[in-house]
């Protein structure tokens, strides 16, 4: 008995001799089950609580790596973070610290709602926002419905604020409308050696903002979305489903907007810009050749664009997200021609709809039959479809509007080159 208790004491002192650190390494590469890590086990179950060595070694060694237990204020915070980014204030991924990440995207917030910039979330701050996102998740198309006429998922805390003082959806989206018809357009450069007898308006094009926030109101005067039984206005029902995929590419790009780290959503916007210009070219094609010549322009340049495609992707969709919250046609259709090119030819119902309706393209119904085609079979050959996922009868409903409303088909032309792209990393 006595030899026995020697060999375990010397067992214990040869591993409080073992330098920290090592002990620290071993058990960070988990080989807690190993030597040391058996020995000290064997003398934690084995020998009594007298002995010094062991009860200093017993916290260093086996409660190291114990979780964290369970926090309701860890709790609280992962809350917040979720409602944050999902109105677009990115916390970064929902772990329930209190980072920096969280209070730049808590100071977002508050400077959105006309709070107190501090960083830190009040109760009240706290309550509207949690609830907000809770009475969004569960809204349906209901939520569809105004986050598409308030141009995004942070409208929606615009709109549950106003409705709680009592002010109306209807009469905000009338002022909206008004300040967009009083504002001013930025001047837009003129082609050397080409007259403009048409002056701005012919250069800015229509809202699709106020163009939806229009269809909503009818929707909602109807009781709810055109079905295929129900359709008698083929016109109105592909309006009425080219908003409800501007509004589910405004909240996917939202989505992944919130894991761009070190950009928040003015940065994005700015970088977004550069779409503009980089697509011009292909967006003045849209209008004038075949889909087919589009695509294999659109797929040489971003052969020659240098970003890798899955990158590229991640990128569009960001943008055509920016695009359409920010009223900006050529971010958000070249956003959409580049993702079509890339092989993702689901958005192709875009271009359908832009062409269909004149939207950052000149209108030609004819071109869009080709566009909406190649977007429904997409969908029917993959069973994945990119807007409005949880409605399998959408498909069968754009095929019969197209199918009664649209022209035939023509076109030709040239190419273009260009280059100027942004690009986002996003965090898995």
């Amino acid at each position: 008995m006595f030899s026995k208790r020697i060999a375990m004491i010397c067992a214990a002192a040869s591993v409080a001799m073992t330098p920290a650190t090592k002990v620290a390494a071993d058990i960070g590469d988990g080989i807690v089950g190993g030597l040391v890590g058996g020995a000290v086990s064997g003398i934690i179950v084995n020998e009594s609580a007298k002995h010094r060595e062991r009860q200093r070694a017993k916290p260093r060694v086996i409660y190291k790596n114990v979780p964290r237990s369970y926090s309701p204020a860890r709790a609280q915070v992962r809350e917040n973070q979720i409602a944050l980014n999902y109105f677009g204030f990115p916390a970064g991924t929902p772990d329930g610290v209190q980072g920096r990440n969280t209070r730049n995207a808590v100071s977002q917030y508050q400077a959105h709602m006309n709070y107190p910039i501090t960083g830190y979330l009040t109760e009240y701050e706290r309550q509207f926002l949690v609830s907000s996102y809770h009475r969004a998740q569960s809204g349906g198309v209901a939520t569809s419905q105004l986050i598409a006429q308030r141009g995004g998922t942070r409208g929606l805390l615009h709109a549950y604020r106003d409705e709680a003082a009592g002010v109306s959806t209807a009469s905000v989206q009338t002022e909206q409308t008004q300040q967009l018809a009083l504002a001013e357009p930025e001047e837009q450069p003129q082609a050397a050696g080409l007259p403009n007898l048409m002056g701005d308006a012919a250069t800015t094009g229509p809202s699709l903002a106020s163009h939806c926030s229009r269809i909503s109101l009818v929707t909602n005067s109807n009781g709810g979305f055109v079905t295929q039984a129900s359709m008698t206005d083929p016109i109105f029902t592909l309006n009425e489903q080219f908003c409800v995929a501007r509004t589910y590419a405004i909240a996917e790009g939202e989505e992944l907007a919130s894991r761009v780290e070190g950009l928040n959503m003015a940065s994005l916007e700015q970088q977004c810009e550069g779409f503009a210009p980089a697509m011009k070219p292909y967006l003045t094609a849209l209008s004038l050749k075949p889909q087919e010549t589009v695509v294999s322009d659109v797929s040489s340049f971003i052969l020659s664009s240098g970003m890798a495609p899955a990158q590229l992707a991640g990128t569009a969709r960001i943008c055509l997200s920016v695009g359409y919250r920010t009223d900006d046609m050529d971010v958000a259709l070249g956003s959409a021609l580049l993702l079509t090119a890339l092989g993702e030819t689901g958005y192709a119902e875009l271009m359908g709809h832009h062409l269909n309706e004149g939207f950052g393209a000149a209108r030609r119904p004819d071109l869009a039959l080709t566009w909406y085609q190649t977007g429904l079979e997409a969908v029917e050959r993959s069973g994945k479809p990119v807007f409005v996922p949880n409605n399998p009868a959408r498909t069968d409903l754009i095929r019969a509007a197209v199918t009664q409303s649209a022209g035939q088909a023509s076109g030709g032309g040239t190419t273009a080159t260009g280059t100027g792209l942004p690009s986002f990393t996003i965090a898995e």
